[in-house]
């Protein structure tokens, strides 16, 4: 029987009751409203998962009921229903968070495909992006609205809360998912690298260019190019890829004829990017075209309901590769982890389960087998802030903050795959579980030679 509890709302009687039997016959839960503000009072007193509403309704439209919706839970996916769809309330509802439109007459097959199409689709998201907070329930409601249009999409968040895995489930639940999620780390590239890397060259375009290489804007025709680290590109580079937005053409490098191209830019960024706006260190107009659809991946100690759930999957995972049995955490320990404030966000945590496996001599982990800076944080925070007063009086020089232990152990993981690959970024990147652009970004970021 299908899960999942829906609240059908319609100011004609009949219509909203051929909508409900439609979903009764089928095993869903479902209970009507004749308005949106009867809709709200029930949403306030029970829960529901999906809201199918016309968007036309006396008083509040369904416009407006969508946007009280998004306030008082954004983790309810919303449908609307309309004889008149157009363009600009398409895209007006999408930026609120609709999931998707049904034009009237709505038959009985295309209303259960889009409501199955919904449940499936969280289901497959629940799978990969874990948690049970709200914040996060609220970033799994917004991929499965956007993922279904062709917006354009920023993900802002700080560095290690899985930006590039929103961005990739996002494609995967695209009608472009059949073909290659193609992503560039826009901070590890210089920019005469970047440009070639984005758009291509011309064979003879610069000295190295021996023969005509298509770049990931052609490469990624009718599929999706995740941009990272955009807010780490020049103000040059960023004209280019305005245009390459506006116009939907690119231009090779030492090329005469632009280049017509279908790609769906995600784009994402650790940066403040309104504050580089004001300093004039990002374009305005192309943050305002990137940012159709914001989606903000939240730190982890503002999802510190998710932190167990999330740690009990990277001991399972440490644990089946380590050949280790490992039951649980300690009461004592998982309280450690929720208390801490993870400045390395869903990365730091992954690499402390890991850690804890590994030193773990027992079926559960236990707060001695967690890292010092987690089972202590007071102390810890007092040698930081020591280090870099004392690292402040040398002769005016930047105070230096001793690199956290997370990080070196990163460090050391990706020193383990390049010698267990001879060298090879290519095959040390899939031992790693990255793409061949991040393993780079990290070895300029470590300082790390390739040899």
């Amino acid at each position: 029987m299908p899960e999942g509890s829906i609240l059908v709302v319609d100011d004609e009687e009949r219509q909203r009751e051929i909508y409900r039997d439609i979903l009764l016959d089928e095993g869903y839960s479902a209970e009507t409203a004749p308005s949106a503000e009867s809709a709200l009072r029930l949403l306030g007193q029970k829960r529901f998962d999906l809201v199918i509403t016309d968007l036309n309704l006396p008083g509040m439209t369904g416009i407006q009921l969508l946007s009280s919706v998004q306030q008082a839970d954004p983790t309810v996916a919303v449908v609307l229903i309309t004889g008149y769809p157009s363009i600009q309330s398409a895209i007006e509802a999408t930026k609120k968070g609709v999931y998707t439109y049904l034009e009237k007459p709505v038959d009985r097959d295309r209303l259960l495909e889009v409501v199955g199409e919904v449940f499936a689709r969280m289901a497959v998201l629940r799978k990969t992006i874990l948690g049970v907070s709200a914040a996060t329930k609220a970033m799994l409601r917004m991929i499965l609205k956007v993922a279904g249009t062709s917006h354009t999409v920023l993900i802002l968040g700080e560095s290690g809360t899985g930006k590039e895995l929103v961005a990739r489930e996002i494609h995967k639940l695209s009608p472009r998912s059949n073909h290659p999620f193609l992503a560039v780390n826009c901070a590890s590239l210089t920019e005469t690298l970047l440009e070639s890397e984005l758009f291509g060259h011309e064979k003879g375009a610069f000295t190295d260019a021996h023969q005509q290489k298509k770049g990931l804007f052609e490469r990624a025709n009718r599929s999706t190019l995740f941009l990272d680290e955009i807010g780490d590109t020049s103000l040059s580079m960023q004209a280019k890829i305005l245009r390459a937005l506006q116009e939907r053409e690119i231009m090779r490098v030492g090329g005469a004829e632009p280049i017509k191209v279908d790609v769906r830019i995600i784009a994402a960024t650790n940066r403040n990017l309104e504050q580089m706006l004001k300093e004039g260190k990002f374009r305005e107009d192309l943050y305002y075209r990137l940012k159709v659809i914001p989606i903000v991946c939240p730190p982890l100690r503002e999802r510190r309901d998710d932190i167990g759930v999330l740690a009990m999957h990277f001991i399972r995972r440490a644990a089946f590769d380590g050949k280790r049995k490992i039951t649980g955490i300690a009461p004592d320990a998982l309280e450690a982890l929720k208390t801490y404030d993870w400045p390395g966000n869903i990365r730091q945590l992954e690499w402390a389960m890991e850690r804890a496996v590994l030193l773990g001599e027992g079926e559960q982990i236990i707060l001695q087998d967690l890292p010092p800076e987690i089972v202590h944080p007071s102390e810890a925070k007092t040698e930081t802030v020591a280090a870099a007063q004392s690292g402040g009086d040398a002769g005016g020089l930047e105070p230096v903050i001793p690199e956290s232990s997370w990080e070196e152990h990163e460090k050391a993981k990706i020193l383990e795959a390049l010698q267990r690959t001879n060298g090879n970024i290519t095959r040390a990147a899939q031992l790693l579980g990255m793409t061949f652009r991040t393993l780079q970004y990290r070895l300029e970021k470590f300082g790390i030679k390739r040899t």
